[in-house]
């Protein structure tokens, strides 16, 4: 592990007080993540510092928020943003062993970009090809899912690390005290589960807060423990009043105690969200043309479409990372008609997002990212699908501050392996965070005797694609 001295990094001198600040855990009535969301509020003091207030990033950057749209399962790359006409073209000849596979969908050129995008994705590719930064040559290191899913989450698959949004929330802070500073719509239960939100080693205060779970409608989904079901709102405000009164004759009698502050403050910010966060999910205000424009109420891409709305909802109320999941993507059997539908389940959703972020003037200071944990193999499985490939595959980005109606990097003429400009997941999150002005180098914990961040000692910047 690359060492990094303490004066070098200046988030390393508030590790003891943000672990204070945080280190009440799952208080009752709160029952949240993000436990002193709230701190500058509750008097602490000259000094004092609440763990997730906004704070400077390290340089100026281009985006200050995040949305990611995590495909679980592994979208095929030859189906949906890397043309492979050589696949096509020795569709049936034998490669390694087994026969290889054209593509199931058919591709053509986009927008003024020219950029190849397939039918799966017609509103999307219509309306936002000019706005894609699609790298098609993506490369991660297992093909197996359950070390796959939580690597592209946090960097590793060996050991419980700090998840990506989790970091972002630690270096940046949040820009709404009343809400969290990362959620995570419908996240894998399995798979990683809560590794792929958890904060690890950081304080508990940065870890995702969840609405709902993978494979299940996010419509009536809430965030867990706002509301007591055993008491009144009423008599739930008077336990808080009397704990809170506890709590603040103890710090008046200890004086300066940044976890009692962070406990006072924890409970408060549970209490204000009772209000706010429901506020936000609910979709109900909405006029009817933004619902129709996201694929809200219209079967297929009803609970894909409600999520994208909801994470624009929530960036535009100041939540600094919004992560949501789509599945049914591990597609070793029955690829043409699984991908017919995941794209009614997606293709509008994703669209009306970009074209909602872009007319309320949000998308070019938030980030967009669409990919799942790795690709798929150019050789035929099953009969009519594909396995797993870790070696070669396609994300995009959007927003942000990348390059917009571009494709870079290459895999080879059957879609196997990148071959130029090859991106490793290490540089895609190295990219992430420096379009949020973090230094991936410099944006670390010190945990256990030395410093950790999310890139360990690899990652480099794709200065290529940005803008």
């Amino acid at each position: 592990m690359e060492q990094q001295s303490m004066p070098q990094t200046p988030f390393t001198r508030r590790n003891m007080l943000q672990s204070a600040a945080c280190g009440f855990g799952y208080l009752a009535f709160a029952g949240l993540a993000h436990e002193a969301a709230a701190a500058e509020r509750a008097g602490g003091g000259a000094g004092y510092e609440s763990p997730l207030a906004p704070r400077m990033p390290h340089f100026a950057p281009k985006a200050k928020r995040v949305i990611f749209m995590f495909m679980d399962g592994g979208p095929s790359h030859m189906e949906t943003f890397d043309y492979k006409p050589k696949l096509n073209k020795d569709d049936g000849k034998k490669y390694r062993g087994n026969k290889l596979y054209g593509s199931t969908r058919k591709f053509k050129r986009w927008g003024e970009s020219g950029l190849w995008v397939s039918d799966m994705y017609p509103h999307l590719a219509s309306k936002h090809a000019d706005d894609l930064c699609v790298i098609r040559s993506m490369q991660t290191d297992t093909g197996s899912h359950p070390q796959a899913v939580p690597f592209w989450h946090t960097g590793s698959f060996q050991f419980v690390r700090p998840s990506i949004g989790s970091w972002v929330l630690y270096g940046l802070g949040t820009e709404n005290q009343d809400l969290p500073g990362f959620i995570t719509i419908n996240p894998p239960k399995i798979l990683g589960g809560a590794r792929n939100y958890g904060s690890a080693f950081l304080p508990a205060c940065y870890q995702g807060t969840r609405i709902g779970w993978m494979n299940r409608s996010v419509k009536n989904a809430s965030i867990d423990n706002l509301a007591s079901k055993h008491m009144s709102g009423k008599l739930q405000r008077e336990q808080i009043d009397l704990v809170q009164s506890m709590n603040r004759g103890l710090l008046q009698r200890q004086g300066r105690d940044a976890q009692i502050e962070g406990a006072i403050n924890s409970l408060e910010l549970g209490s204000r969200m009772k209000q706010t966060a429901p506020e936000v999910m609910d979709l109900n205000d909405e006029d009817p043309r933004t619902l129709e424009m996201y694929g809200v109420g219209q079967g297929r891409s009803d609970n894909f479409g409600r999520q994208c709305l909801m994470a624009r909802r929530f960036v535009e109320s100041g939540v600094r990372f919004v992560q949501m999941s789509h599945t049914n993507w591990d597609q070793h059997r029955n690829l043409s008609k699984a991908l017919d539908r995941n794209g009614k389940e997606t293709d509008k959703p994703i669209a009306g997002l970009l074209t909602d972020l872009k007319r309320r003037g949000l998308l070019e200071e938030t980030l967009v990212i669409w990919g799942g944990e790795f690709g798929r193999k150019p050789e035929i499985q099953n009969g009519d699908g594909r396995g797993h490939n870790p070696s070669g595959f396609s994300i995009w980005m959007a927003g942000g501050g990348v390059k917009p109606g571009m494709a870079y990097g290459q895999t080879d003429e059957y879609g196997d392996k990148a071959v130029e400009n090859k991106v490793h997941l290490h540089d895609l999150h190295a990219t992430v965070l420096h379009l949020l002005g973090l230094d991936h180098k410099n944006l670390t914990y010190r945990h256990a005797g030395r410093d950790f961040r999310l890139t360990d000692v690899h990652g480099h910047v794709v200065h290529d694609i940005l803008a």
